[in-house]
């Protein structure tokens, strides 16, 4: 009930109460407990037809083709009138055009199917204006230029957008074109509000073997300035470094290398030089410091999986833990599991944390939010048809973590501009994310 009700009163039950007996229908079936789990439920509850769509999207447009055919018939029955009229009756149309104009151009601005209607309706705003002696310019300029609202685009794009729901049901990541607007752009602009912001960052480069043992780790990391205001591009950065012996770190080619090594301080050659500023460049600022470490210890490796697939019968067995090391808290983290092709989910018996079956990727994905002292190990058991053990494999993982293998600090900023104008305020960010992370 927790998962479909917003509250646990009787106002949050009423409002969800058609969703309460979808999900209890896939419960219970003639008196007796259905063996499924909650994430099943979800899964049963929010199944959609892909033939049931494609018959409405074809229904949909036998419509507005029948609507387009309507169209074009009235406005052939209006047009032959009009000629009817002219011949009989020629000082008619010099009165009563623009009304007619008025008329059919309302009739092009409301037409809603697929583009037959429209263009006829614009067709004969040229025909009645070639009649028409007073207003034949503006009646031509507004022929060459459609109006905004057409009906051809309103269509299409609700049909491209029927399609890419479609495909997002099924699961396909789509990435789709959207023009930032200006106060878009400003916000994102104006994100920094402290006037000095440095980044550091570690990439994970990490390959485990199956049965144990790893054959490449490699951690690349970069410290980045971004400074808003020109008068506070006078600086000095002061550091303090983890002190770990394994880590080799490499300046810019700018900065006093002889100043860090002896003193942990960034700073240009050129003392008198203010660094760049501005948040309209670079996103991730201007690169100070770039370090790189790798290592064949097993224990520096943050996150171990263990994968043990067994046949039985016909059915295989497949057994996943996880155990991280207490060095860091890792957050959002992904593990992605390979499958063989299958006509429905896998059974997933138990789990710590949730799950998500790729269909069209086949690929079973295990998320856990947050992995920290109280959930260090953990495990998932799933059922699928038999397969060979190659197939679960090579297992991706991704997370990011709030601190760095470095532990590269700012102490302080040295202002120097004179004047014993006080150091400007400024923010650290730190962040490890993992760029390619497997078990193979």
């Amino acid at each position: 009930v927790p998962e479909y009700c917003y509250s646990l009163d009787e106002e949050g039950i009423c409002k969800t109460a058609f969703e309460l007996i979808f999900a209890f229908d896939e419960v219970i079936c003639l008196g007796h407990k259905e063996n499924v789990t909650v994430a099943q439920v979800k899964q049963y509850c929010e199944m959609e037809s892909h033939e049931e769509k494609l018959h409405k999207l074809v229904l949909q447009s036998k419509i507005n083709e029948t609507k387009d055919v309507m169209k074009r018939k009235a406005s052939e029955i209006d047009k032959s009138k009009i000629d009817k009229n002219k011949g009989d009756k020629g000082g008619f149309m010099s009165m009563g055009s623009g009304r007619i104009e008025s008329s059919f151009s309302d009739m092009s601005i409301s037409s809603s199917g697929s583009g037959f209607g429209s263009s006829s309706g614009l067709g004969l705003t040229a025909d009645v204006d070639s009649f028409s002696t007073k207003s034949k310019g503006r009646q031509l300029s507004s022929a060459t230029a459609p109006p905004k609202g057409l009906g051809m685009q309103l269509g299409k794009s609700q049909k491209t957008n029927q399609f890419l729901e479609s495909l997002k049901a099924e699961g396909e990541l789509i990435v789709e074109d959207v023009q930032p607007r200006a106060g878009q752009a400003r916000v994102a602009a104006a994100a920094p509000t402290d006037p000095i912001t440095l980044t550091s960052e570690e990439k994970l480069n990490v390959t485990l073997k199956r049965d144990g043992g790893i054959s490449n780790f490699d951690v690349q990391g970069t410290l980045s300035l971004q400074i808003l205001n020109q008068e506070d591009a006078l600086i000095q950065v002061q550091t303090e470094t983890g002190g770990n012996p394994g880590i080799l770190f490499k300046t810019h080619p700018n900065m006093n290398k002889e100043l860090f090594s002896n003193e942990n301080i960034l700073g240009l050659k050129d003392p008198n030089r203010p660094f760049p500023t501005g948040s309209a460049g670079d996103a991730a600022g201007v690169g100070l410091l770039k370090w790189r470490m790798q290592s064949a210890d097993e224990s520096m490796v943050p996150l171990t999986i263990n994968c043990w697939p067994s046949v039985s019968g016909n059915e295989t067995y497949v057994s996943i833990e996880y155990e991280a090391s207490a060095m860091f808290d890792l957050r959002n983290v992904v593990i992605s599991v390979p499958l063989p092709a299958l006509r429905e989910a896998p059974n997933v018996r138990q789990i710590d944390g949730e799950w998500r079956y790729d269909s069209r990727n086949s690929v079973l994905e295990w998320s856990i939010l947050l992995i920290d002292n109280s959930n260090r190990s953990g495990s998932m058991e799933f059922v699928v048809p038999p397969a060979d053990s190659s197939v679960f494999f090579p297992i991706s993982v991704r997370f990011s973590a709030p601190s760095t293998y470095s532990d590269l600090k700012v102490v302080n900023i040295i202002p120097l501009r004179g004047g014993g104008a006080p150091p400007p305020k400024f923010s650290q960010r730190t962040n490890l994310i993992t760029e390619n992370y497997q078990v193979v």
